[in-house]
Formats: structure tokens, C-alpha cells, sequence
């Protein structure tokens, strides 16, 4: 059995808030949706957003940065996942999924037209230690040169399509 490689991030701020996630979690590998700490995140709040899923796995944005409307082209807060259209609404579902099966972060990068969207889900558990929310950062850079080069074994991010994750 090979032990899985967790996603390190591809900016400056999605290292940022994977250290500070790994910092937060417990023993059982949960993150408390309570333990986050807004005044930690306040210099990257505008890429921020916060999906919650019902008993039913329907996702809905609870909160959602402004650069996401940069994105998304619409405003997310309150509306569904599934009802967020546009080009990366696909990659955006997946990653929520993955980040919730695997307990561990998962993100990778968009390319296209020249710009690269950089994106990252963690998953948060709620008051019952359920995994039921997933912690977002999405980021628009104007070119690749701006993230990060992989460091070691670890980086999962695949370049072979415009589309990638990890």
C-alpha cells in the first residue's frame, strides 16, 4: 500500500493556508469549521469561499470572496454549487468531492486563454465532526511564472491538459 501525496499548493497563499490547515487538525484528521479563524485569513478573504453540503450532498456557497465573481462571472453567495455556470464550475465540483473522500487538501490550476486559475478545497467538519463544508481559495494570475514550482515528491499537479488537479 503507498501512502498518498498531499497537495502543497501552487501559490504563495494556498501553502500559506495548507500549513495553517494542517496546524488546525486533529488527531482523527478533521479540521473544525469553528477553529478557522477569519482574522487569520483576512489579507486573502476576496479569494475565499465556503461550500456546505446538505444530508442530501446538495452544495451551497455560504460564503463567497469577491474575486470569485471574477471567475464565476455571477455572484455565488447562497446560490448552489450546481447552479454556478461557466467554465470552471466542473473543476470546482470536483475538487469539493475530492477534498471531502480524501480528508486532505486537494487543488491544481486552470489554464486558458493566457490566464491560470489556481484553486484549492480543504475540508472542514461541523459541530458533529462531520466533513460537511469544504474551505475554497480560487485566484486568477496572469501567468504560470506566478505559481510556485513543485518542491519534492509530494506536488501532485498534473500540466499534461488545460485542466489539472490533484
Amino acid at each position: 500500500m503507498t501512502k498518498q501525496a498531499v497537495f502543497q499548493g501552487v501559490t504563495i497563499a494556498q501553502r500559506t493556508l495548507i500549513e495553517y490547515w494542517q496546524r488546525l487538525r486533529s488527531e482523527a484528521g478533521a479540521v473544525p469549521r469553528d477553529a478557522i479563524d477569519p482574522g487569520v485569513l483576512r489579507s486573502m478573504l476576496a479569494s475565499i469561499s465556503l461550500v456546505q453540503f446538505d444530508a442530501s450532498g446538495d452544495g451551497r456557497f455560504r460564503i463567497a470572496g469577491s474575486r470569485l465573481r471574477d471567475i464565476f462571472g455571477m455572484e455565488a453567495r447562497g446560490r448552489r454549487v450546481a447552479d454556478v455556470v461557466g467554465d470552471h464550475g466542473d473543476t470546482y465540483s470536483l475538487g469539493l468531492s475530492a477534498a471531502l473522500e480524501r480528508r486532505a487538501p486537494v487543488g491544481g490550476v486552470i489554464e486558458e486563454g493566457g490566464s491560470v486559475h489556481a484553486w484549492l478545497r480543504l475540508p472542514l467538519a461541523d459541530a458533529n465532526g462531520q466533513l460537511t463544508m469544504v474551505l475554497c481559495h480560487d485566484e486568477l494570475l496572469p501567468s504560470r511564472r506566478l505559481a510556485i514550482p513543485s518542491t519534492g515528491s509530494n506536488s501532485t499537479v498534473h500540466k499534461s491538459s488545460s485542466r489539472a488537479a490533484a
